[in-house]
């Protein structure tokens, strides 16, 4: 038999091509060790705007710890997020580090306050390795066509004193670290904090962080997916137990500043002290923020690479499981930018997706084209898209659903029935395992499509997420850890 003989240069351009296919980034490792160092800086900024308007403004610039994201993936490849942070050499114009996210701004952007003319500011953090030289630092946002437009551009020099804020900060209160799988660069670290938590209440804090990351890690795929994971914790002691409600005129002396009634809805908790979550958060690496608060009513809220928020009391008894439900269901949007899957009940969003344009959450979509749309991998050559399911019956259902008055004594009372007939059209065998397009899907009941018939997206149970969300949560670890 003839042996080929390869000449030395081919053996040598093979030789390049396998290391760059089958290394692990060595390139971006080079890039890493050529740009950046070890550690975090932190860049705040104002966020002003109204209707038509937006404006950024640079706040402060801070050395903060160690630098907990990957040093191999350093462009975002995700292509998730309303926004899209990007860093440049300023001496040779390459990209270098770049990450998808969203903020409260653009939530608060399409509520009838933005839209009626009212001006507002959002303070604002990104988190980006370190870099040695000057660097050009921009902000790009989406159009109504999801194609980015650059908005805020800024030249940091981190070797100036008199631009990076260098002091360090004492800690506040404890931390630790609950769950412990290896270095903060080759793990997702998430961070648990409390807020509304008294001094007397921390054992409970504790208690609840504990519970709760043993929830997160025992729901798939973050089961499977549990060594890539590392928990920290840190002890956020406030003055009062609870969280303001605005709409009943209660008020605490909580220390994040959580609330409920954002953007008029009752159980949407969010805060707008980024300030002081992130000067706290800073004493510890962290990728994914988890905000518990110690306070009673049904809510949370997640924004994609925000923070996510959950409730950690239940006053009706056999309800506590809904805490589990929010919990994991807010880390969708926060940690994997996954779209709300649901359509019926009331948000304060004005055409938060457009008729005909394609969502850019990896969980809705608005084709129909089963060929070209973004699960067709998942799709069985059987399956119709759009997927006819029992939408009539379900939508009639939770019209008289959305008749109840949540906060009302007898709310799960009056619910149960109808909670129950829902739950058995969703539990159609007919669907089991089935990814198509069902219509009904962020906020919107026709044009926009979910992957499957339920899913820890779309229903309040403790059903699972559905194969396309699942696989959207194991690229996002992915991001972090390979």
């Amino acid at each position: 038999m003839k042996i080929l003989q390869i000449p030395p240069k081919l053996t040598f351009l093979f030789l390049v091509i396998s290391i760059i296919l089958f290394s692990p980034n060595p390139l971006f490792s080079q890039s890493f060790q050529q740009y950046f160092l070890d550690k975090t800086m932190r860049v705040d900024y104002h966020h002003t705007g109204t209707k038509g308007t937006e404006i950024f403004a640079l706040d402060k610039i801070y050395d903060e710890g160690i630098w907990s994201g990957s040093k191999t993936q350093l462009l975002d490849n995700l292509n998730y997020g309303e926004y899209m942070l990007r860093v440049y050499d300023a001496q040779s114009g390459a990209m270098i580090y770049s990450h998808g996210f969203s903020s409260m701004f653009n939530e608060w952007h399409s509520t009838d306050e933005a839209l009626s003319g009212i001006m507002k500011t959002f303070h604002e953090t990104q988190r980006i390795p370190f870099p040695k030289n000057k660097i050009q630092l921009t902000i790009s946002r989406r159009d109504k066509q999801m194609i980015f437009h650059e908005l805020f551009s800024t030249v940091i020099d981190p070797n100036n004193s008199s631009v990076v804020n260098i002091q360090k900060r004492t800690a506040q209160f404890k931390n630790a670290k609950i769950v412990d799988n290896g270095p903060s660069d080759k793990k997702v670290d998430l961070l648990i904090l409390g807020d509304g938590y008294a001094k007397v209440d921390m054992q409970k804090f504790r208690d609840d962080a504990k519970h709760y990351s043993d929830v997160l890690l025992g729901t798939s795929p973050f089961k499977e997916r549990k060594k890539d994971f590392n928990i920290w914790i840190i002890e956020v002691e406030s003055k009062e137990s609870g969280i303001d409600k605005p709409a009943k005129n209660e008020w605490k002396e909580n220390a994040l500043g959580s609330t409920y009634d954002t953007f008029g809805s009752a159980r949407y908790v969010l805060t707008e002290e980024n300030r002081t979550l992130r000067d706290i958060a800073g004493q510890v690496p962290y990728d994914a923020i988890a905000i518990l608060v110690n306070d009673n009513r049904y809510g949370g809220g997640g924004i994609y690479n925000l923070y996510t928020t959950c409730y950690s009391q239940s006053d009706v008894k056999g309800m506590e499981w809904q805490m589990d439900y929010v919990f994991v269901h807010e880390l969708g949007h926060s940690f994997a930018g996954l779209g709300d899957e649901y359509y019926t009940s009331s948000v304060s969003y004005n055409d938060f997706y457009q008729a005909g344009v394609e969502p850019w959450e990896p969980n809705l979509t608005a084709s129909t084209n089963k060929e070209a749309i973004k699960w067709r991998s998942f799709v069985n050559a059987s399956t119709a898209v759009p997927t006819s399911w029992r939408k009539v019956e379900y939508d009639s259902i939770e019209a008289l659903r959305g008749k109840l008055d949540r906060l009302a004594a007898d709310y799960y009372q009056k619910r149960e029935p109808l909670y129950n007939a829902e739950q058995l059209i969703l539990k159609d065998a007919a669907f089991k395992n089935i990814v198509g397009g069902f219509e009904g899907a962020g906020y919107v009941s026709k044009g926009i499509y979910r992957p499957s018939l339920d899913c820890r997206m779309f229903s309040l149970s403790l059903i699972g997420f559905d194969p396309v969300c699942s696989a959207a949560i194991d690229k996002v670890i992915d991001s972090y850890v390979k």
